[in-house]
């Protein structure tokens, strides 16, 4: 039997080792153009390495880097307001470190307050890197690092309160105090990152206790509104009370005005008719006595005056005579 072999009629290649070495250039120095293009973001900026080192720092648009792992670029976003979630997440985020795992959420939301009771706080932090290469440099995981500075400055302020302060009145004051606090911090360590605030979300007491708490709260709330209302009733009354009082006063103070400048105007009339008096009392006082006597007698209806040299007044009694009444017509058929 005669032997079989394989592509015995298959041509022989032969490879020419100039071709060879020319492809092989080709392909390395098109996957070093490949390698050397890179694209900014718009909203980001690229800090370029070179062997490790810092080397500059290029705006948005498409730039030009030595390839074969001599540059290194890390593109990082200055433009974009980030966030970081304590105590909960929101599904969906493109910041890995955005918010801790589910495992995590509860425990770095239970919180001790200076009274030694228990809440449950949730925040945000709200940042945007401000240095881009103090960011790149100065810390291996800056955000991991910025979530650990986050609890612990928010651990420290709810310690220094009390869990009525931490429920109820003491939210706007304590974002405040966190803000300013982690700023503090950010910039002794030179993060390259800037605070913009830090909001807080639900703050409840532990479940086991909350029901407890919503009674306390309650009736706290009651007691406030009954206050108010006391106040608005005080508010209604004390003012009206005070305004009529002070109306009585300036009334009994116009009345004594009155009286007394009626007294002062009727004794200076008196002291002036006294002086006329002085200078001529038979006319004066024959004139108080006409006057007087023309007050009187005008009141006094149907009078007669006769002269005392009169000898009898009965011829003057038909002065005075009723007007006769006239007597109706009798009817006639």
């Amino acid at each position: 039997m005669s032997e079989i072999r394989p592509f015995a009629n298959a041509p022989e290649i032969h490879l020419n080792p100039r071709f060879a070495l020319m492809g092989l250039g080709a392909l390395f120095l098109l996957v070093g153009v490949y390698s050397g293009i890179y694209q900014v973001p718009a909203e980001s900026v690229a800090v370029v390495q070179r062997f490790g080192g810092y080397l500059k720092t290029e705006t948005p648009g498409l730039h030009i880097k030595l390839p074969w792992g001599i540059d290194q670029v890390t593109e990082v976003e200055i433009l974009r307001q980030q966030k970081l979630e304590f105590g909960f997440g929101t599904r969906g985020a493109t910041n890995p470190y955005q918010y801790a795992d589910s495992n995590n959420q509860e425990e770095e939301k239970t919180m001790v307050t200076g009274d030694l009771n228990t809440a449950m706080v949730e925040w945000v932090v709200q940042y945007h890197i401000s240095d881009p290469v103090a960011y790149v440099f100065n810390f291996r995981e800056p955000v991991p690092t910025l979530r650990d500075l986050s609890q612990a400055v928010m651990r420290e302020v709810v310690g220094d309160r009390t869990v009525d302060e931490v429920l109820t009145i003491g939210r706007q004051e304590m974002e405040t105090r966190c803000a300013e606090r982690l700023r503090e911090l950010v910039a002794a360590l030179n993060m390259g990152v800037r605070i913009d605030q830090i909001q807080l979300g639900n703050i409840n007491p532990p479940d086991d206790v909350k029901s407890s708490f919503n009674d306390v709260n309650r009736a706290k709330q009651e007691k406030e509104s009954s206050i108010n209302a006391a106040s608005g009733n005080y508010n209604q009354i004390i003012p009206k009370a005070r305004g009529e009082a002070e109306q009585k006063i300036k009334g009994a103070e116009g009345y004594a005005a009155k009286r007394i400048n009626e007294a002062e105007g009727d004794a200076a009339r008196f002291k002036s008719v006294l002086a006329e008096y002085l200078k001529a009392p038979d006319v004066t006082k024959k004139r108080l006595y006409l006057e007087t006597m023309s007050e009187v007698l005008s009141q006094v209806p149907g009078k007669i005056i006769l002269d005392d040299k009169a000898s009898s007044f009965l011829p003057l009694m038909n002065l005075r005579q009723a007007t006769p009444q006239t007597t109706p017509a009798p009817a006639t058929r």
